[in-house]
């Protein structure tokens, strides 16, 4: 990360701001200013900026309106400052500076070894992922999620199939460190299982899956060489997937035919990769899934197409 660059904050009239809807406002204002990049903990300048403040002053996320004429005491207000300046000056992810990620009403452990956890799998594992299983996903005993980064998914697919076994990889050591932490936070030691390797090869040799799920690298190469400093923040190996993004996806697809149970799927997040995905992998008939804001961007392949 590039050092940082101070900032000459103007203060608004009457100094520092006293109370902690003085200080969202002003945050505010400093994301406008200073064009921070949004979309790791919230899509609004405005709800990110009150998490920060929340959590920076220990407040409960799900205080009311009445939080925001609280007064800051003078400790207060400097860390609340110090929060924002590495927010801005150094443009540290929001997560990142409270180590700590949300996925639904789930809360994950995260730092500067893995992507902060964002994902449309939130909606589709409870939602969507049992209607293309044997009696609606009841009968699932083994699951596989390939690049789990933080563990985060991992930790949704055993919580969605409570019999399941559930085996996590990721090529990066750093990254299991943090899934593992998550992992015993949620108490499913039991159930879920860490592999460091190289996408399916890392799994138990004879193992057989219902689902391989994966969030997998999927930016082309030079995207992520332009990316904001927030998202350049997060492991390039998170993001990078190659010159046309779709480097890990076709090895992937490769892998997964043998490691299926014959009833088996493979349910992928691709971003904006559709229509290559439709040409490179027609002749396997991808499915998209229905997101709520229309991006439809997760796809599923039946194990008969694989092989």
């Amino acid at each position: 990360m590039k050092p940082a660059r101070r900032v000459g904050w103007r203060w608004p009239a009457g100094g520092p701001p006293a109370t902690v809807g003085a200080w969202l406002g002003f945050a505010e204002s400093l994301y406008t200013k200073h064009k921070l990049a949004l979309g790791q903990v919230a899509g609004s300048a405005h709800d990110e900026a009150l998490y920060l403040l929340l959590r920076t002053l220990e407040v409960p996320l799900e205080s009311d309106a009445r939080v925001l004429a609280r007064r800051l005491t003078a400790a207060q207000g400097a860390k609340v400052e110090a929060v924002f300046r590495r927010r801005v000056e150094e443009r540290v992810p929001a997560a990142y500076l409270t180590q700590e990620a949300w996925l639904g009403p789930f809360s994950f452990y995260v730092d500067e070894r893995v992507i902060i956890p964002r994902s449309y799998f939130l909606e589709i594992i409870p939602g969507q992922l049992g209607t293309w299983l044997p009696r609606r996903g009841a009968g699932v005993k083994r699951v596989a999620d390939i690049c789990t980064g933080s563990g985060c998914l991992a930790i949704l697919l055993a919580k969605q199939f409570r019999t399941a076994r559930v085996d996590a990889t990721d090529l990066s050591p750093a990254a299991l460190e943090v899934a593992a932490i998550n992992v015993r936070r949620h108490r499913l030691g039991p159930r879920v299982h860490l592999f460091p390797g190289d996408l399916l090869a890392a799994l138990p040799a004879a193992a057989k899956y219902d689902v391989i799920l994966s969030n997998p690298p999927y930016e082309p190469s030079a995207l992520v060489d332009g990316q904001a400093p927030e998202f350049a923040a997060e492991p390039r190996i998170a993001h990078d997937g190659g010159q046309d993004g779709l480097g890990l996806i076709r090895k992937l697809l490769r892998q997964a035919g043998p490691r299926l149970k014959p009833h088996g799927i493979v349910v992928l997040e691709v971003g904006g990769l559709r229509p290559a995905i439709d040409r490179e992998f027609a002749a396997l008939e991808p499915h998209w899934l229905a997101t709520e804001d229309g991006s439809d961007c997760i796809c599923l392949f039946h194990a008969a197409r694989l092989g």
